[in-house]
């Protein structure tokens, strides 16, 4: 059974849409814990549109369970992080311009920058997880920089337009977690996964860990945060 990571970003987006104190992502992350979530995951950006470094550090403090911290290999974001010291680092590509993150992260095209980036918060004991697209050349890049995990980006399978569409990315990643699991390393999922599409994704054999957010953010607003993220929990477990 997949553990839920909870992706906490956009209760924080509510609140700076008003620059105020609420609602406080800290406090979503308590009700996530309550309600079974295995993990806490947010966003530090750049341009701190929504996570702020007081977020992060406050629920380094507080959160219970494990604490992935999703940033860019950016040195000032690096050093923030081998400060905090989350249980586990996800690297991600970062546009100033993207409403969210678009495709995963080029780790063939960038090695040299995600490469230092990673032996710096392996050095600092920080797990590190790299989010990349279903690619066989990308998950073979990030055995070699030495990751013990891979997010695969599962953007494309939840905008699909037609069932056909959807089982064929489905099996794209489905091959791609293969080959990830033969590499040995740790299969993630995440990126638009709601609670209509979770399902086939959350029964593919190898996968340890699935990040959701918005979808639960979205249901919470109507439902209550506890009830969200527990109904969540029920569609991963199955």
């Amino acid at each position: 059974m997949p553990r839920l990571g909870v992706n906490i970003d956009h209760v924080a987006t509510i609140r700076q849409a008003r620059r105020t104190v609420e609602p406080d992502p800290v406090w979503a992350a308590a009700l996530a814990e309550l309600a079974g979530a295995d993990g806490i995951t947010l966003h530090l950006r750049e341009d701190r549109r929504h996570i702020q470094d007081r977020d992060l550090r406050v629920l380094k403090q507080t959160v219970q369970v494990k604490l992935n911290l999703e940033m860019a290999a950016e040195p000032s974001i690096t050093e923030i992080a081998i400060d905090v010291r989350p249980h586990q680092a996800t690297l991600v590509p970062e546009r100033r311009e993207e409403v969210t993150t678009e495709g995963g992260l080029d780790v063939v095209g960038n090695r040299d920058r995600v490469a230092k980036c990673v032996d710096r918060l392996l050095e600092a004991g920080i797990e590190v997880s790299l989010f990349i697209d279903a690619d066989r050349a990308q998950i073979d890049a990030s055995k070699k920089l030495g990751a013990q995990a891979v997010e695969l980006h599962t953007g494309r399978y939840a905008d699909a337009k037609t069932p056909a569409e959807q089982e064929h990315e489905l099996h794209q990643l489905i091959e791609a977690g293969r080959r990830a699991l033969e590499q040995g390393l740790l299969l993630h999922m995440g990126h638009g996964l709601t609670y209509r599409n979770v399902v086939p994704i959350a029964r593919i054999a190898g996968v340890s860990e699935l990040n959701i957010g918005h979808s639960i953010v979205a249901r919470a607003v109507m439902v209550g945060f506890e009830r969200a993220v527990r109904e969540m929990k029920e569609l991963v477990a199955g």
